[in-house]
């Protein structure tokens, strides 16, 4: 995740000072942000999907929910079980998450479990189920975030969520959170379907004293991976996202403290560092070295998932990789293993990328980008991402560099075949 409003409020700083701010570790500690000099985190952020059952089948879920019971989910034993070994190995934060989350019945003492034990706390939801009862509850509990998923206005949210009146609940469910006193975000997929609704949902933001505005880029997994024909042209994604840098940007300079970040698309950070460049030319070097110390794409290493069956992935896009199950090891040791050829790749400095990945000169900055795009379109897991919006020019590709990549022959794979780590070594050597 890509904290757009945090590098542009350290550039406003820099304008109004004359001197770049120093560079200053977030923690997150009972609900608030912090500055800190203690020794980072040494686990990942987890997203936890601690159920797939969801009232909602949304074009592009990643975990293919629908509305019934899936069986062998984990107990409330083994989730705290499992809890307590997240919290030695150093896991800061646990963003609990569906499937719907709600539906499930002990979501709460869950809940109250992991503040207990000082995790920060977040919800993530489609809000279609929260009404003024159940956001006094979400209020009581504390949470130090929630997080409510809305593609667009009323009548592209709900045919995107495949649910008439889907819009007018979560937004609802927004209006009623916010009136407990709720830390609420919008979150928001980035597609052709409903690119056009863009500029709207960040004017709904204002509107509706909304915290945070995540801007997500499609990624191929789920029902994202069958749409994919879906995602958005290049023209399109960088239209938008001159705009969410200029809003975050007025928003900086006005003091606000609506924060905008982005997810899913790593190129992000190179394209933000171009936008600086372009209009505050003297801090694009600081800026670059906080970007680089950011690294970019952080599957595997900075962010893991774990799914409702207790099984373990690199992120929440790579569903269709197990890398072991909870129930026969702990997190803390399948977590570690390297001896997967996809942890090992991950977690390799730098990561053995290749084509314009690999020339690419913002490499250090992006990290790779999203390997999952690479892999679902070519098989190979180290091939350049297919979702890179950069022309050649922005990443520093000469003309000989960009003919030579042109004429490599990228092997055609069905990205429907069952990806094991066989078959994974097998496409990526």
């Amino acid at each position: 995740m890509l904290r757009i409003s945090q590098y542009l409020r350290e550039v406003a700083a820099a304008e109004r000072s004359g001197t770049y701010p120093k560079a200053k570790r977030r923690v997150q500690a009972q609900g608030q942000s912090q500055t800190s000099t203690e020794p980072k985190p040494s686990g990942p952020v987890v997203i936890w999907n601690l159920t797939r059952r969801c009232n909602l089948t949304c074009k592009h879920c990643y975990a293919l929910s629908a509305d019934h019971d899936y069986p062998g989910e984990l107990s409330f034993a083994e989730v705290c079980s499992a809890m307590d070994d997240l919290k030695t190995y150093g896991v800061p934060v646990l963003i609990l998450s569906g499937g719907e989350p709600l539906l499930r019945p002990d979501l709460f003492e869950i809940a109250a479990r992991a503040q207990a034990q000082g995790f920060y706390t977040a919800l993530s939801t489609n809000g279609t189920l929260i009404d003024a009862p159940l956001a006094e509850r979400i209020a009581a509990q504390k949470f130090d975030y929630v997080g409510i998923s809305i593609d667009g206005t009323r009548a592209t949210h709900d045919k995107f969520r495949r649910l008439d009146g889907a819009y007018d609940a979560s937004l609802n469910a927004i209006r009623l959170l916010h009136a407990q006193g709720v830390k609420t975000g919008l979150r928001y997929t980035f597609t052709d379907l409903n690119d056009q609704d863009f500029p709207a949902l960040l004017q709904l933001m204002k509107d509706e004293q909304v915290d945070k505005f995540y801007f997500s880029h499609l990624n191929y997994a789920g029902r994202g991976n069958i749409h994919r024909g879906r995602d958005a042209r290049f023209d399109a994604t960088r239209a938008a996202l001159d705009l969410l840098f200029e809003t975050a940007w007025q928003d900086a300079v006005a003091g606000s403290e609506r924060d905008y970040v982005t997810g899913n698309n790593d190129a992000d950070a190179a394209y933000l560092l171009r936008w600086v460049q372009r209009r505050y030319p003297q801090w694009a070097p600081a800026l670059r070295e906080r970007l680089v110390a950011w690294g970019g794409n952080a599957s595997g290493v900075g962010v893991a998932n774990i799914d409702n069956l207790g099984e373990v992935h690199p992120d929440t896009m790579w569903w269709h990789y197990p890398l072991g199950n909870l129930r026969q090891r702990p997190f803390s040791a399948i977590w570690s293993d390297r001896s997967d050829p996809l942890m090992d790749g991950l977690k390799t400095k730098p990561r053995p990328v290749k084509g314009r990945c690999a020339e690419c000169e913002h490499f250090a900055l992006c990290g790779g980008n999203t390997r999952v795009r690479a892999q679902q379109v070519t098989g190979d897991l180290w091939a350049e991402d297919p979702g890179c919006y950069l022309d050649d020019a922005e990443i520093g590709l000469s003309a000989e560099a960009s003919a030579r990549l042109s004429r490599v022959e990228t092997t055609a794979f069905n990205y429907s075949t069952k990806l094991t780590p066989k078959t994974i070594a097998i496409h990526a050597a």
